[in-house]
């Protein structure tokens, strides 16, 4: 499998999730390798002047209803999150510590907290519901927050975020296939391609 796409995410967009539901029946089916690189949108947001489309009231009301659609295409359940948007700085340090520290959880630290967020609609902002998510998952919720501080997690999510705006990524979701961009869960018919 010499074939990878890096997949730049961050679980507080909606069009990132949507995007994790096909990535590895879509790797699957062009024998490439997925590659998670945890980022925060935050960061790139404030790096490249770019912001959420729901700071444009009639780009987000268009843009929920266009997700949906594609929720209904990709046979999944998306719901609208009515905590959106949520400051995922904590959560993201959290997964980039998971996959440095244990990978071989990792899968199961982003399922729970995307299904958290994007299925249950459930307020990920509040410490107390992140503890019970986790908790509900199998998680100490204790042994990740411990490792959402440490200083070496904090500078990988920072490099990791940092190198996804030096590479030109603007939002998420982003891939890379070798050196091409495709931004959104709308384009993975020329991810796709791309891999093929």
């Amino acid at each position: 499998m010499s074939k990878t796409l890096e997949f730049f995410f961050d679980l507080g967009s909606p069009a990132t999730y949507l995007a994790y539901t096909q990535l590895p029946a879509l790797c699957a089916e062009t024998d490439a390798q997925l590659v998670y690189r945890p980022m925060l949108l935050g960061g790139v947001f404030k790096a490249t002047g770019n912001a959420s489309p729901i700071s444009v009231p009639a780009k987000g009301r268009y843009m929920f209803n266009d997700l949906a659609r594609y929720a209904q295409r990709y046979n999944v359940t998306l719901q609208f999150n009515p905590h959106f948007p949520i400051n995922t700085l904590v959560l993201m340090r959290a997964v980039t510590g998971m996959q440095m520290r244990h990978p071989e959880r990792f899968q199961s630290i982003i399922d729970c907290l995307f299904r958290a967020l994007w299925v249950e609609g459930r307020d990920l902002g509040d410490s107390a519901v992140v503890g019970s998510v986790l908790n509900e998952a199998g998680f100490n919720p204790d042994e990740v927050l411990a490792l959402a501080n440490e200083e070496s997690v904090k500078a990988a999510l920072k490099g990791n975020t940092e190198q996804a705006v030096q590479r030109g990524v603007f939002g998420a979701p982003s891939m890379f296939v070798g050196n091409q961009l495709f931004f959104g869960q709308d384009r993975l018919d020329f991810v796709r391609e791309a891999l093929s």
